[in-house]
């Protein structure tokens, strides 16, 4: 298990991290209803180590906003409203590549477009993968089919397997969260029911 969390907040962090990668087994097991209770939990989880990690711990709510996001579009909803109101609580959005990227998703979550093309724009001032996802959620909030497939594409050849997190298992959630995401707009690179998507 990686021992990057330190602090009050690294056990609830590292209990979500092992959620995700109950979800994420159960997925390539068939098992959606498992996956979908494990990444509800996660989000859950991701949420309670928020409240309690130093000031910056933005990937807290990254991890919340993408657990969510595959559990179901109403706990993404309700998540997306949360991890806004920490954003402006601590007069962070769009600031940086990760409260950017935060804003970012919400904006997508939320349906609404032209601010995710405006938060965006925070995320591509950081590393790579911050800018093939910056990508990624361009394409989806221009409904460019075409340009969407070609990113996700970049973001799952670039993704390095988290052995530590997952006991082997490889699988890029960024990508997965970005397809849930894609799909009631019709952009989905996969067509038809995803293999990795809970149903």
């Amino acid at each position: 298990m990686t021992t990057a969390f330190t602090g009050p907040h690294a056990e609830l962090a590292l209990a979500a991290i092992e959620l995700e990668a109950v979800a994420h087994r159960a997925l390539f097991d068939g098992d959606a209803d498992l996956a979908r209770r494990s990444l509800r939990a996660a989000a859950v989880v991701y949420r309670e180590s928020w409240t309690l990690a130093p000031p910056g711990s933005w990937g807290r709510l990254l991890g919340m906003l993408k657990a969510a996001v595959l559990a179901d579009p109403e706990l993404a909803a309700s998540c997306a409203r949360y991890a806004l109101d920490a954003l402006n609580a601590a007069g962070a959005a769009d600031e940086s590549p990760p409260t950017a990227y935060v804003a970012a998703l919400c904006a997508v979550i939320h349906g609404d477009d032209a601010q995710a093309l405006r938060a965006i724009e925070g995320m591509r001032t950081g590393s790579p993968a911050f800018v093939r996802t910056a990508a990624a959620i361009e394409a989806l909030a221009r409904g460019d089919a075409a340009a969407y497939a070609q990113a996700l594409g970049e973001i799952v050849r670039s993704f390095e397997t988290r052995d530590e997190h997952l006991s082997g298992v490889a699988i890029a959630d960024t990508a997965m969260m970005l397809e849930r995401l894609a799909q009631p707009r019709g952009l989905a690179a996969v067509p038809g029911p995803s293999p990795v998507l809970p149903a």
